[in-house]
């Protein structure tokens, strides 16, 4: 019987490939976006995945759309929280608001993911969990206090998610990617892109496809006894 997995940001960049990866792993995917209609829209006509529209940061908002899933798609097995949004600025011109968004989001936005589908995978004895978190939630970035402290706290997320899952067949993995070919990297100035390739040790951006490779894997269930582990996928940028 397959299964069903549910990707936050699972329409655009690196979640799509992320959904498109499950669904030919054989899961039935439901894709989650926040506000663009029309590219979910053609995600779906391209895909057949289909798409729900809800913002991750409302605890209600999250819980609602989670249950219209489970109605129509059957209990999750699998959850991918991928939803995530910068607001650079150098700390000393942060705003609180630019903080509390990203917090909102990338941060409160994987307890309102996780939470309300954790006691039915506590029920049926199985789970995946697998949270999309950042180099830069490892290493630090400049004008990223924001992002970088929520990307840390979704590992520590994971690490403790781990430790309480583990007795009822639920696993809890992250995936930290490094800078990644998205629409958003390509956007950048193409001086600012080399610049960006010049610190990575292989030579080049990453694919999201790469990142969805890694995600299929821990979602599978071949990797019930990696628990609360993190896959680093930077080209060798940075090592923990």
């Amino acid at each position: 019987m397959a299964r069903t997995a549910l990707v936050t940001g699972g329409s655009r960049g690196i979640g799509a490939a992320i959904s498109q990866a499950l669904k030919a792993q054989g899961c039935n995917v439901a894709a989650t976006y926040a506000g663009n209609d029309e590219a979910a829209a053609k995600f779906t006509e391209e895909t057949g995945i289909k798409t729900y529209k809800w913002n991750v940061g409302s605890y209600e908002d999250s819980a609602a759309g989670i249950a219209k899933v489970e109605e129509e798609m059957g209990p999750i097995d699998i959850v991918v929280a991928n939803a995530g949004i910068t607001r650079d600025a150098p700390f000393h011109k942060m705003t609180p608001q630019q903080w509390q968004e990203v917090i909102d989001t990338n941060l409160t936005g994987v307890f309102n993911t996780v939470h309300p589908i954790w006691p039915g995978m506590r029920e049926r004895k199985f789970g995946r969990v697998i949270v999309i978190s950042s180099i830069n939630g490892q290493k630090g970035q400049f004008a990223q206090v924001n992002y970088a402290a929520t990307k840390a706290g979704d590992l520590g997320i994971v690490k403790s998610l781990a430790q309480e899952g583990a007795r009822a067949g639920i696993t809890a993995n992250a995936v930290c990617p490094g800078y990644i070919a998205t629409e958003m990297v390509m956007a950048v100035p193409e001086k600012v892109r080399e610049a960006i390739i010049g610190q990575i040790p292989a030579g080049r951006l990453g694919e999201p496809e790469e990142i969805a490779r890694c995600v299929a894997f821990l979602a599978s269930d071949d990797s019930g006894f990696i628990n609360g582990s993190t896959i680093s996928a930077n080209g060798a940028q940075f090592f923990v």
